[in-house]
């Protein structure tokens, strides 16, 4: 029997993203939003990091949950590229706060 889904989304307008596991999802958006607290990183630095952070406890393919729930957080307006060269992604404090404190 499968636990709790979210519907997540996509920032791209027209795109549907996937339903994926709640228990899942927040362990990976935990992950990405603190890793970006620290710091703006390149979306190969986030996967590296976030792949580092629950290898050894996370069941399933991190690198897939981890853009699933990054695009979800886009399109929330919580996380943002930053148009740079090279492109990088950062919190956007205000909206985090506003979602999650």
């Amino acid at each position: 029997m499968k636990g709790e889904q979210i519907q997540t989304l996509h920032p791209q307008a027209g795109k549907s993203n996937k339903r994926i596991s709640l228990e899942k999802y927040l362990i990976v958006k935990g992950n990405i939003l603190s890793i970006l607290s620290e710091a703006q990183l390149t979306h190969t630095e986030l996967m590296e990091r976030l792949y580092e952070n629950i290898k050894d406890t996370f069941k399933g393919g991190i690198q897939w949950y981890g853009e699933t729930v990054k695009l979800d957080l886009e399109a929330r307006g919580v996380i943002e590229r930053t148009g740079s060269k090279p492109e990088k992604y950062r919190l956007l404090k205000d909206k985090y706060k506003e979602l999650f404190n």
